[in-house]
């Protein structure tokens, strides 16, 4: 089980999880671009509202056992195909409820489209159920190169398949046959690359075991991901399509960048902080690594897109997504502070406290809904916004029982988190001030661009940050190696 945790591994483990998601959503975000030029903010706008319903399905059908499976000391196959069993049953019975739900959702947001819509887009519940099990086992070995490289051919592979969908017309139906394509895709290429077969084993007693850490994992996951879905399917209803659209679109640019370095935080500190659960101090000293790492990567890109967010949209999207652009830059503040909170969380699992890890979920949602009806009467931008705000106050929210369990205090937080924030502030400063005094076009985006990389980079290595000399230590060792 140690061995999970040790430097080399982490290190490893973080390489391949950040070229896994960078070489798939990167190419996935290329694809997007295309698709944003060839389809409509009305046909994303139709499309995002759909997805939330089976995002939240999909939050059920892997019902916390895939982070079970990762925490367990030990684990053999009938973990595995216990849980793989549970997954697939869960996910028939979660397709039943949307597919017999799809006619009311469609006359809720007066679209009779979404009806056949929802009842397709549904089926990734089955791969999905499949994928979630081989990621636990994947990320239990820590062998993430194969991940890797399943997620960028799924990714080729379904991009190309939209593209060649709404070129040749087929609207909406382009988004929905590439998210088809993708997970059904990614679920074969993971068959071969992953060595892990289901077994004709059920163990109930395993599957009881991982629900009593599980459920509380469970639980919280739904409520976040109902509340963070719960802005999506305001704006579609209160708003319109096209809203919800550019809404959307906004949003994607931050959330690209941030999910990226979070899901690879996300799924490597998982097995290695369990690894070292006997050893708060071990554990709070990954923790503090992670943070520091994460604001100095991080911080910068957040404030450097929101000051140059006028010309990326314009050069990357042209101007009929222009009013995505206050959507962008909100986005960007409460996208900011996500990995720090998936570290403090996830140290939280590491030391089997899911029941933590449920109460704060259920404070956040309280503070948040609060947020959400006393902004709802406010425009889409302000709405938004308000969002943000909350966002960014739960990430002390987050943070606050690790003093307790793991000693880290908030006085500490503010120390690792305030050099990255000051620097990446000027940063961001000086790219907008060019964005100002150079005309738009891909000329002044990629002076804005050249211009934040030099400015962070140099200050940085002037005043010595702590997070900047460990990545120059870590890459030297790497080439070295």
């Amino acid at each position: 089980m140690a061995e999970r945790g040790t430097r080399n591994q982490i290190v490893n483990g973080l390489f391949w999880k950040v070229m896994e998601n960078g070489g798939s959503q990167g190419i996935q975000f290329v694809i997007s671009i295309i698709l944003a030029r060839l389809l409509s903010p009305d046909e994303y706008g139709i499309i995002n509202i759909v997805l939330i319903f089976v995002t939240i399905a999909n939050v059920i059908v892997q019902n916390g056992f895939g982070t079970a499976l990762i925490q367990k000391q030990q684990t053999d196959e009938r973990d595995y195909s216990s849980v793989l069993y549970v997954n697939l049953g869960t996910a028939g019975a979660a397709y039943g409820i949307l597919f017999l739900a799809a006619p009311q959702i469609a006359g809720f947001y007066r679209n009779l489209e979404m009806t056949a819509i929802v009842r397709s887009l549904s089926l990734v519940l089955f791969p999905g159920a499949v994928i979630s099990v081989q990621n636990a086992f994947v990320a239990r070995k820590m062998q993430f190169k194969g991940l890797c490289m399943a997620t960028v051919a799924a990714a080729v592979i379904s991009g190309g398949a939209g593209i060649g969908m709404a070129a040749a017309g087929f609207g909406v139906w382009a988004l929905v046959g590439q998210q088809l394509v993708y997970y059904f895709a990614l679920a074969a290429v993971l068959f071969l690359a992953v060595p892990w077969r289901p077994k004709l084993i059920f163990a109930v007693e395993r599957v009881e075991a991982m629900f009593r850490f599980g459920w509380k994992l469970l639980c919280a996951a739904l409520i976040d991901t109902l509340f963070m879905n719960l802005y999506g399917l305001v704006v579609g209803k209160i708003y319109d399509e096209h809203t919800m659209g550019i809404y959307s679109r906004g949003e994607q640019f931050p959330k690209l960048i941030v999910t990226n370095l979070g899901t690879a935080i996300q799924s490597v500190m998982l097995p290695a902080l369990s690894a070292h659960q006997s050893n708060p101090k071990e554990v709070a000293h990954m923790l503090r690594r992670a943070i520091k790492v994460s604001v100095f990567l991080v911080l910068p890109m957040m404030a450097g897109l929101a000051a140059a967010a006028d010309n990326l949209v314009l050069v990357l999207l042209g101007e009929k997504w222009l009013a995505c652009v206050p959507f962008l830059q909100i986005s960007c503040l409460a996208y900011a502070v996500w990995p720090m909170d998936i570290a403090n969380l996830q140290a939280l699992n590491a030391m089997g406290r899911s029941d933590l890890f449920l109460k704060l979920e259920i404070i956040k949602k309280l503070f948040g809904a609060a947020i959400l009806v006393l902004s709802i009467r406010c425009g889409a931008v302000y709405f938004i916004a308000w969002k943000a705000f909350g966002d960014f106050f739960c990430t002390f929210i987050n943070a606050w029982p690790n003093q307790k369990l793991l000693g880290y205090s908030m006085v500490q937080l503010w120390k690792d988190i305030l050099p990255a924030l000051a620097v990446s502030a000027v940063m961001g400063a000086a790219v907008y001030g060019i964005g100002v005094l150079l005309p738009s076009g891909i000329f002044g985006l990629a002076l804005q661009v050249f211009s934040g990389i030099v400015i962070y980079g140099g200050l940085s290595a002037g005043f010595h940050l702590e997070s900047f000399c460990y990545l120059i230590r870590v890459i030297k060792e790497r080439i070295l190696k």
